[in-house]
């Protein structure tokens, strides 16, 4: 199996590294065949000396997180600093998904920020947690959300929040269909919000199940919020799974 565009890392992963180790973590994740990293919602570090790190170790961005309504021209900014085309939310509102129509108006507000984003060439898109997943109308909050968002605005999903808020991942992909053009691919229990993840493979996700459920992604990227090993190496062991088992292509650096 292939993708059209190389393994991502999610750069939140290695939030608690010194900064001093930065170009050293890039310089990993580049060696062990990630080729994109996602940049968080973080703006501690310029997005044009980023940008200069991330070409030197050959690592593209596939994606921002960001909160638009809060800082809109800092997220177009960004983005563009950046090299990349698509603005994700990094996490919604709390407060709408038990109620079906508050669901469809934050899919309205949020759409009205994806219209002046694409007037501004950039995509964007939603990242979940797991408190959209509530069941709602005999579906999932989520997918009540999708369906009222406009045409041109994406889902990322994050696969192992959804587990955690009990959906049947693959089902749920199949479900939305191709709204959904990143995932974020992570292991581990999949209990609750506490327990440590883990590399892909050592977990409970059936993590090629997902893939293969979901062919309209065009980056797949590897994050762990948590983890009771160091986080590099369970990023480095994740790509190495993925390799292994033919779900992910090496980014081989010239």
């Amino acid at each position: 199996m292939s993708i059209n565009n190389p393994l991502g890392a999610q750069l939140y992963t290695l939030r608690d590294y010194p900064a001093a180790e930065r170009t050293a973590r890039f310089a990993a994740l580049a060696a062990a065949g990630y080729g994109a990293v996602e940049q968080p919602r973080d703006d501690s570090v310029p997005a044009e000396q980023l940008r200069a790190e991330l070409d030197a170790a050959g690592l593209t961005v596939s994606s921002i997180h960001a909160k638009p309504a809060e800082g809109f021209a800092q997220a177009v900014a960004t983005a563009r600093a950046l090299g990349t085309d698509t603005v994700i939310q990094s996490i919604g509102r709390r407060d709408v998904w038990s109620d079906a129509d508050a669901v469809r108006g934050y899919a309205r507000e949020l759409g009205e920020l994806s219209r002046r984003l694409a007037d501004e060439g950039i995509r964007f898109g939603y990242h979940n947690h797991e408190f959209e997943l509530a069941e709602l109308d005999g579906c999932s909050a989520l997918e009540i959300f999708a369906d009222a968002l406009p045409a041109g605005m994406v889902l990322e999903i994050d696969t192992y929040w959804a587990a955690v808020g009990g959906q049947d991942v693959p089902a749920l992909l199949g479900r939305l269909g191709d709204r959904v053009r990143l995932l974020h691919l992570k292991d581990g229990p999949a209990q609750d919000s506490e327990a440590p993840m883990t590399a892909l493979g050592a977990g409970t996700l059936p993590v090629a199940d997902i893939i293969a459920a979901c062919p309209s992604a065009e980056w797949h990227i590897v994050e762990l919020d948590a983890c009771a090993t160091d986080v590099l190496s369970a990023l480095v062991d994740s790509a190495r799974w993925l390799f292994d088992n033919g779900l992910a292509q090496r980014t081989v650096i010239a």
